[in-house]
């Protein structure tokens, strides 16, 4: 990185160095009475890296929403942009989020990445089964995919790194719609939904199928209009991976129903669904633990609940038990 004399912008980045040399994903500064409160996060755990005054701390902000092309003048309405920036000679993305609290003082939330970071599945999965269960899906020629978990848990991760293994391993073309796109990968032709644009999820698949893709990566499914996209992209024989928001694997089949996919398409289409926690091993390093749904409970699953019978996995094979034996050995559990 480039030295700097302005206090305000060395400020700012030193607040990013301290955020990378710590592994954070994130930093926020957070308005108090007494000024705004500068913490990382480093998976659910949050520290507290410094203090400002209201005076410095605003303009700490306004430098970042510069940075991210974003308006300086606006205070009372959410924005969201982005910057790039080299530290010891390591591309990072910064993900700005603004967000007005009471007294027009805004709250603004830094995600923080490392461009081309990828985790392989060996590494990233804890178990190696785990990994092969993974590999396997991924080598589907059609069919939809699905990773669930709460926030902070590695989806986007474990998805980049699906996309890598089937870039390098399988040599498929991969394209990826994202809104926004979480990580540079020069690996992936990477599209970002822009609707001022033109560029929406529906126009971008549209865009993206003329290109001949193998693998399409949609990055989060969240309303109804990402649903039926992800799923005729299935249908018109594509493997397409993505996350969503739910409980367990078997709560995405019913929160795609709830989103308007028919049951029929669930069938046709679902090949596996991925439900994964991080946990720190003894050796401090993180992994991920996994309830994986493949055939033939995807069937069986899609049985139970045309039936309007409730299905459930083994209890041997559920995240729940998993995450309570690993809790019995004192490992820790990221949540």
């Amino acid at each position: 990185m480039e030295t700097v004399s302005n206090p305000i912008e060395k400020t700012c980045f030193q607040l990013l160095e301290k955020a990378i040399h710590s592994e954070a994903t994130d930093i926020h500064f957070v308005p108090t009475s007494e000024g705004y409160d500068v913490t990382i996060r480093k998976h659910a755990l949050f520290s507290k890296i410094g203090h400002f005054p209201h005076t410095l701390g605003s303009r700490l902000i306004s430098f970042y929403k510069f940075l991210s092309s974003l308006d300086i003048s606006e205070h009372r309405r959410p924005q969201s942009g982005s910057f790039h920036r080299s530290f010891s000679e390591h591309n990072f993305s910064f993900r700005v989020s603004t967000i007005p609290s009471i007294q027009s003082r805004e709250s603004v939330a830094i995600r923080v990445q490392k461009h081309d970071k990828i985790v392989p599945l060996q590494k990233l999965c804890s178990n190696p089964e785990w990994s092969s269960q993974l590999s396997q899906a991924a080598a589907y020629k059609q069919g939809l995919f699905l990773v669930t978990g709460p926030t902070g848990s590695g989806k986007t991760t474990t998805l980049y790194s699906l996309t890598a293994h089937c870039v390098k391993e399988l040599e498929r073309h991969v394209i990826s719609l994202e809104d926004p796109v979480e990580n540079n990968h020069s690996h992936l032709l990477q599209i970002q939904v822009n609707e001022r644009s033109g560029i929406t999820y529906s126009a971008g698949l549209k865009a993206i199928l003329r290109h001949s893709p193998d693998v399409i990566m949609i990055g989060e499914i969240r309303d109804a209009e990402t649903a039926k996209i992800a799923v005729e992209a299935a249908l018109t024989g594509h493997l397409v991976l993505s996350t969503i928001h739910a409980k367990d694997p078997v709560g995405c089949l019913y929160r795609l129903m709830d989103l308007g996919v028919h049951l029929e398409e669930l069938r046709q289409t679902i090949i596996a669904i991925s439900a994964q926690r991080l946990i720190t091993r003894h050796s401090g390093e993180t992994a991920a633990i996994f309830e994986i749904l493949q055939d033939p409970y995807i069937e069986q699953a899609t049985e139970a609940i045309s039936k309007g019978e409730r299905f459930s996995v083994p209890n041997e094979r559920k995240i729940d038990t998993q995450l309570a034996f690993l809790e019995s050995q004192a490992l820790n559990v990221v949540e």
